[in-house]
Protein backbone atom coordinates (compact mmCIF):
# COMPACT_ATOMS: atom_id res chain seq x y z
CA UNK A 1 0.00 0.00 0.00
CA UNK A 2 3.00 2.46 1.22
CA UNK A 3 4.55 1.64 -2.17
CA UNK A 4 1.45 2.23 -4.62
CA UNK A 5 1.08 5.26 -2.91
CA UNK A 6 5.10 6.40 -3.45
CA UNK A 7 4.86 5.42 -6.81
CA UNK A 8 1.31 6.99 -7.68
CA UNK A 9 1.79 9.49 -10.51
CA UNK A 10 1.65 13.47 -8.96
CA UNK A 11 0.25 15.92 -10.65
CA UNK A 12 2.76 18.17 -12.52
CA UNK A 13 3.32 21.41 -11.14
CA UNK A 14 2.60 24.85 -13.14
CA UNK A 15 3.78 28.05 -11.71
CA UNK A 16 2.01 31.46 -12.91
CA UNK A 17 4.21 34.78 -12.52
CA UNK A 18 2.97 38.14 -11.93
CA UNK A 19 4.10 38.65 -16.08
CA UNK A 20 1.13 36.12 -16.37
CA UNK A 21 3.60 33.93 -18.17
CA UNK A 22 2.93 30.09 -16.98
CA UNK A 23 6.09 27.59 -16.39
CA UNK A 24 6.65 23.78 -16.41
CA UNK A 25 8.34 22.89 -13.52
CA UNK A 26 8.93 19.27 -14.61
CA UNK A 27 9.78 20.44 -18.38
CA UNK A 28 12.26 23.64 -16.76
CA UNK A 29 10.10 25.69 -19.71
CA UNK A 30 7.48 28.48 -20.13
CA UNK A 31 4.45 27.18 -21.70
CA UNK A 32 1.41 28.54 -23.20
CA UNK A 33 -3.01 28.34 -22.59
CA UNK A 34 -2.71 26.58 -25.64
CA UNK A 35 -0.12 24.15 -24.49
CA UNK A 36 -2.18 23.45 -20.93
CA UNK A 37 -5.10 22.56 -23.29
CA UNK A 38 -3.09 20.07 -25.12
CA UNK A 39 -1.91 18.53 -22.00
CA UNK A 40 -5.50 18.17 -20.94
CA UNK A 41 -6.89 16.57 -24.08
CA UNK A 42 -3.87 13.74 -23.46
CA UNK A 43 -5.10 13.14 -19.99
CA UNK A 44 -2.23 14.97 -18.17
CA UNK A 45 -2.93 15.93 -14.79
CA UNK A 46 -1.57 19.45 -13.94
CA UNK A 47 -1.87 22.05 -11.01
CA UNK A 48 -1.17 25.94 -11.03
CA UNK A 49 0.31 27.90 -8.49
CA UNK A 50 0.47 31.97 -8.07
CA UNK A 51 4.18 31.74 -8.23
CA UNK A 52 4.18 34.82 -5.49
CA UNK A 53 1.28 33.30 -2.87
CA UNK A 54 1.45 30.28 -3.50
CA UNK A 55 -2.62 29.81 -4.75
CA UNK A 56 -3.87 27.21 -6.40
CA UNK A 57 -5.46 28.86 -9.79
CA UNK A 58 -6.18 25.81 -11.20
CA UNK A 59 -9.83 26.39 -11.76
CA UNK A 60 -9.16 29.86 -12.77
CA UNK A 61 -6.94 28.93 -15.59
CA UNK A 62 -8.71 26.03 -17.05
CA UNK A 63 -11.97 28.70 -17.50
CA UNK A 64 -9.42 30.77 -19.17
CA UNK A 65 -8.57 27.71 -21.92
CA UNK A 66 -12.31 27.70 -22.07
CA UNK A 67 -12.63 31.48 -22.76
CA UNK A 68 -9.89 30.86 -25.60
CA UNK A 69 -11.26 27.69 -26.95
CA UNK A 70 -14.74 29.53 -27.16
CA UNK A 71 -13.43 32.56 -29.04
CA UNK A 72 -11.32 30.77 -31.54
CA UNK A 73 -11.75 32.18 -34.86
CA UNK A 74 -13.31 29.26 -36.75
CA UNK A 75 -13.41 26.93 -33.79
CA UNK A 76 -16.19 25.01 -32.61
CA UNK A 77 -18.82 26.57 -29.47
CA UNK A 78 -19.50 23.66 -27.38
CA UNK A 79 -21.39 26.27 -24.57
CA UNK A 80 -24.61 27.20 -25.60
CA UNK A 81 -26.29 30.44 -24.64
CA UNK A 82 -28.96 29.29 -22.98
CA UNK A 83 -26.90 27.28 -21.10
CA UNK A 84 -24.91 29.50 -19.97
CA UNK A 85 -27.82 32.14 -19.36
CA UNK A 86 -28.63 29.22 -16.63
CA UNK A 87 -25.34 28.77 -15.52
CA UNK A 88 -24.73 32.79 -14.44
CA UNK A 89 -28.78 32.48 -12.56
CA UNK A 90 -27.45 29.56 -10.35
CA UNK A 91 -24.33 31.97 -9.03
CA UNK A 92 -25.59 33.09 -5.49
CA UNK A 93 -28.44 30.91 -5.94
CA UNK A 94 -29.29 29.22 -2.80
CA UNK A 95 -29.03 25.76 -5.01
CA UNK A 96 -25.71 26.96 -6.30
CA UNK A 97 -23.89 23.90 -4.29
CA UNK A 98 -25.85 21.60 -6.06
CA UNK A 99 -24.78 22.49 -9.53
CA UNK A 100 -21.04 21.60 -10.20
CA UNK A 101 -22.25 17.44 -8.94
CA UNK A 102 -24.71 17.68 -11.66
CA UNK A 103 -22.95 19.00 -14.12
CA UNK A 104 -20.03 16.74 -13.64
CA UNK A 105 -22.40 13.65 -13.13
CA UNK A 106 -23.85 14.89 -17.06
CA UNK A 107 -20.45 15.15 -18.30
CA UNK A 108 -19.05 11.65 -16.27
CA UNK A 109 -22.05 9.94 -18.46
CA UNK A 110 -21.67 11.76 -21.48
CA UNK A 111 -17.42 10.73 -21.76
CA UNK A 112 -18.65 7.43 -20.86
CA UNK A 113 -21.31 6.83 -23.80
CA UNK A 114 -18.20 8.94 -25.97
CA UNK A 115 -16.20 6.72 -25.95
CA UNK A 116 -18.30 3.94 -26.35
CA UNK A 117 -19.82 5.25 -29.92
CA UNK A 118 -15.71 5.79 -30.75
CA UNK A 119 -15.20 2.18 -30.64
CA UNK A 120 -18.26 1.47 -32.43
CA UNK A 121 -17.14 3.76 -35.18
CA UNK A 122 -13.97 2.07 -35.61
CA UNK A 123 -15.37 -1.01 -35.57
CA UNK A 124 -17.67 -0.27 -38.58
CA UNK A 125 -14.20 0.95 -40.27
CA UNK A 126 -12.91 -2.50 -39.54
CA UNK A 127 -15.56 -3.94 -41.50
CA UNK A 128 -17.43 -5.21 -38.25
CA UNK A 129 -21.29 -5.37 -37.66
CA UNK A 130 -22.33 -3.42 -34.78
CA UNK A 131 -26.13 -1.80 -34.09
CA UNK A 132 -26.93 1.46 -36.67
CA UNK A 133 -24.93 4.42 -36.25
CA UNK A 134 -27.66 6.54 -36.50
CA UNK A 135 -30.22 4.80 -33.83
CA UNK A 136 -26.25 4.55 -31.38
CA UNK A 137 -26.23 8.48 -31.58
CA UNK A 138 -29.41 9.04 -31.28
CA UNK A 139 -29.31 7.21 -28.06
CA UNK A 140 -26.33 8.72 -26.79
CA UNK A 141 -27.91 12.12 -27.55
CA UNK A 142 -30.79 11.18 -25.31
CA UNK A 143 -28.97 9.80 -22.41
CA UNK A 144 -27.12 13.18 -22.40
CA UNK A 145 -30.17 15.37 -22.62
CA UNK A 146 -32.06 13.50 -20.07
CA UNK A 147 -28.75 14.12 -17.77
CA UNK A 148 -28.85 18.15 -18.51
CA UNK A 149 -32.38 18.17 -17.89
CA UNK A 150 -31.47 17.71 -14.65
CA UNK A 151 -29.22 21.00 -14.19
CA UNK A 152 -32.27 22.42 -14.70
CA UNK A 153 -34.79 20.49 -12.85
CA UNK A 154 -37.23 23.13 -11.69
CA UNK A 155 -40.10 24.81 -13.69
CA UNK A 156 -38.91 27.17 -16.52
CA UNK A 157 -39.06 30.62 -15.98
CA UNK A 158 -42.38 31.53 -18.08
CA UNK A 159 -43.52 28.60 -15.90
CA UNK A 160 -42.56 30.29 -12.46
CA UNK A 161 -43.56 34.00 -13.58
CA UNK A 162 -46.75 32.64 -14.48
CA UNK A 163 -47.21 31.19 -11.57
CA UNK A 164 -46.01 33.89 -9.40
CA UNK A 165 -48.62 36.16 -10.97
CA UNK A 166 -51.12 33.90 -9.89
CA UNK A 167 -50.44 33.84 -6.68
CA UNK A 168 -50.02 38.01 -6.80
CA UNK A 169 -53.71 38.22 -8.20
CA UNK A 170 -55.21 35.53 -5.22
CA UNK A 171 -53.37 37.73 -2.37
CA UNK A 172 -54.81 40.68 -4.12
CA UNK A 173 -57.97 39.32 -3.77
CA UNK A 174 -57.62 37.78 -0.34
CA UNK A 175 -56.39 41.76 0.86
CA UNK A 176 -59.97 43.08 -0.48
CA UNK A 177 -61.94 41.04 1.88
CA UNK A 178 -60.90 42.71 4.92
CA UNK A 179 -58.15 42.01 7.51
CA UNK A 180 -59.50 38.97 8.80
CA UNK A 181 -58.99 37.05 5.26
CA UNK A 182 -55.71 38.43 5.26
CA UNK A 183 -54.36 36.69 8.06
CA UNK A 184 -56.15 33.38 6.80
CA UNK A 185 -54.51 34.25 3.58
CA UNK A 186 -51.08 34.63 5.17
CA UNK A 187 -51.35 31.31 7.00
CA UNK A 188 -52.49 29.42 3.75
CA UNK A 189 -49.05 31.18 2.08
CA UNK A 190 -47.40 29.66 5.06
CA UNK A 191 -48.37 26.27 4.26
CA UNK A 192 -48.08 26.78 0.28
CA UNK A 193 -44.09 27.72 1.88
CA UNK A 194 -43.90 24.66 3.85
CA UNK A 195 -45.66 22.10 1.05
CA UNK A 196 -43.26 23.56 -1.68
CA UNK A 197 -40.20 23.05 0.11
CA UNK A 198 -41.67 19.44 0.26
CA UNK A 199 -41.69 18.91 -3.52
CA UNK A 200 -38.51 20.39 -3.80
CA UNK A 201 -36.91 17.77 -1.50
CA UNK A 202 -38.65 15.10 -3.14
CA UNK A 203 -37.80 16.47 -6.68
CA UNK A 204 -33.83 16.57 -5.45
CA UNK A 205 -34.09 12.69 -4.48
CA UNK A 206 -35.94 11.85 -7.53
CA UNK A 207 -33.49 13.91 -9.35
CA UNK A 208 -30.47 11.49 -7.56
CA UNK A 209 -32.41 8.82 -8.45
CA UNK A 210 -32.65 9.28 -12.11
CA UNK A 211 -28.77 10.00 -12.40
CA UNK A 212 -27.94 6.72 -10.58
CA UNK A 213 -30.15 4.67 -12.78
CA UNK A 214 -28.84 6.09 -16.02
CA UNK A 215 -25.62 5.86 -14.69
CA UNK A 216 -26.47 1.75 -13.86
CA UNK A 217 -27.96 1.46 -17.06
CA UNK A 218 -24.64 2.64 -19.05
Amino acid sequence: MARDMATEKQPIIIKKYANRRLYHTGASTYVTLEDLGVMVKAGDDFVVYDAKSGEDITRSVLTQIIFEQENKEGGQNLLPVAFLRQLIRFYGDSMQVMVPGYLENAMTIFAREQEKLREQMTQALAGKAFPTLDEQMRANMNLFGEAMKMFTPFATRPEADAAAAAEAESAQSEGAAGDGAKGDGAKAEGGKSGSDIDALKTQMAEMQARLDTLAKKR
